[in-house]
């Protein structure tokens, strides 16, 4: 064979170290963001803080700079205004929190699956593989050993659906095969990817030059692929979720009504501004006083600071568009209560904002939003019709039909069976079998005619 030098043109979607951070920052709530800031103040010595944490309302935030416009910034304090002293009493009350258990990840890939507009067969094979993961993500049993007498095409839909969502690369038997689920969701991969997976614990020690041979890649294509595998894949995607701890639920976002509008905060009681040492960024033009080494080790600390700090920006800004994504869906719920929830999907607010779906799941993760109602989670919000059709079915929300129900039994002047509830319910036009009135009830912790 004769080797030629050629040129070509692609285009490819690398995933720099500042947007693998951001997709990071994403996923925490208020305090672990907190923890994670005081990480980063630990090991950066370029990163301070700047002054005592302020509120940014969603006002302000319609000013927040594009990335193009001025992608590292020197300071965390994005369009950030001081609340005034007459909102002492309301920020403290914005602060309390309640007792929070942990998700699990069942129950995180459980509220995904209820939002997909999937075949009901599918959906129901679907809870099943979820409950048979461990804590890492993987089968405790084999599919097969319990899945014998079902559609062997409704499996592997099923399969494919739980592994493509959050975090994606559950489902599956190993970590190899997690890793390589996850390798072919990523965006623009090369095409040896998957078969450089086979070959991790070499990598790992690097060998390089000898595996780039095998693969049919050359040396610097292969180390860029190695850095996308230990930066973009998780060998464990459950383990996120294993925390055993009890917290308490702090609201990450704040929604007022004021003149008929309503007004979005950001809570930024636990999360200092941050900015970048003086002194470092003297040093790093100073090279009369400082060696190249110094400088260098200088220079580097600046670039992490500054992409730490525009991350949280990030994270901030999206956390502020869903959350007025969800004002403007559930507009009725914020009116007037929590019967009025409307049917929501994570499609509907990622169409509306133009981002995926799995975004809008990370956003959504262990985030409360304090309301005139109550402190609810984010994914409160999303919930699917009655009629199983994602919004596009019956107007009715499975949770606020719930309500309803609650509110029903509350309020009965006798014991009111299944069946004479099931009949309330029509003559509001909600159309439900007295099979879910009775799952629904139970869901509420609600007893029978008997028992209450």
């Amino acid at each position: 064979m004769l080797q030629r030098q050629a040129l070509t043109q692609e285009q490819k979607l690398k995933m720099s170290p500042q947007l693998f951070q951001s997709i990071k920052l994403m996923e925490l709530s208020v305090m672990d963001l907190r923890e994670k800031i005081d990480e980063e103040l630990e090991k950066n010595p370029a990163l301070e803080v700047l002054a005592e944490p302020k509120t940014l309302s969603l006002d302000a935030a319609a000013s927040f700079p594009r990335e193009e416009d001025d992608y590292f910034e020197a300071s965390s304090d994005s369009g950030f205004i001081p609340r005034g002293s007459a909102d002492e009493d309301r920020q403290r009350q914005f602060l309390e929190g309640v007792i929070s258990r942990p998700e699990t990840l069942q129950e995180h890939l459980l509220w995904q699956l209820a939002l997909e507009t999937a075949d009901g067969e599918v959906r129901r094979i679907g809870e099943l593989l979820i409950q048979n993961l461990d804590d890492d993500g993987f089968h405790k049993e084999a599919p097969e050993s319990f899945l014998k007498n079902e559609n062997p095409a409704k499996i592997e839909d099923a399969l494919k659906l739980v592994r493509s969502l959050d975090p994606p690369g559950a489902c599956t038997a190993d970590y190899k095969e997690s890793l390589r689920v996850q390798a072919r969701l990523l965006p623009h991969v090369p095409v040896f990817m998957e078969r450089a997976l086979n070959y991790l614990e070499d990598l790992e020690r690097g060998n390089f030059s000898e595996i780039s041979q095998i693969l049919g890649c050359t040396g610097d294509q292969l180390r860029s692929c190695y850095s996308r595998i230990q930066e973009e894949l998780s060998p464990f995607p459950g383990r996120q979720f294993n925390s055993g701890e009890t917290r308490y639920a702090i609201p990450d976002v704040e929604v007022q009504q004021k003149n008929g509008e309503f007004a979005i905060f950001l809570n930024k009681e636990e999360i200092p501004i941050l900015g970048i040492n003086p002194f470092f960024i003297k040093l790093s033009g100073n090279k009369k006083q400082s060696g190249k080494a110094a400088r260098d080790f200088v220079r580097e600390n600046i670039r992490e600071a500054r992409w730490f700090i525009q991350s949280i920006n990030q994270r901030n800004y999206t956390l502020l568009r869903v959350a007025s994504a969800i004002v403007e869906f559930q507009r009725s719920f914020f009116i007037r209560g929590p019967k009025y929830l409307a049917p929501l999907t994570l499609r509907d607010i990622a169409g509306e904002l133009g981002v995926h779906e799995t975004t809008i799941s990370r956003t959504a993760n262990s985030k409360y939003m304090q309301t005139e109602w109550g402190l609810y989670e984010l994914r409160y919000f999303f919930s699917n019709s009655i009629t199983g059709g994602g919004s596009q079915g019956s107007r009715f929300s499975k949770e606020g039909v719930k309500q309803i129900l609650k509110e029903i039994i509350c309020t009965e002047k006798r014991n009111l069976s299944d069946q004479e509830l099931t009949g309330l319910l029509a003559e509001r036009e909600i159309s439900l079998a007295r099979r879910t009135v009775t799952k629904y009830r139970n869901e509420l912790d609600l007893g029978s005619s008997y028992t209450r």
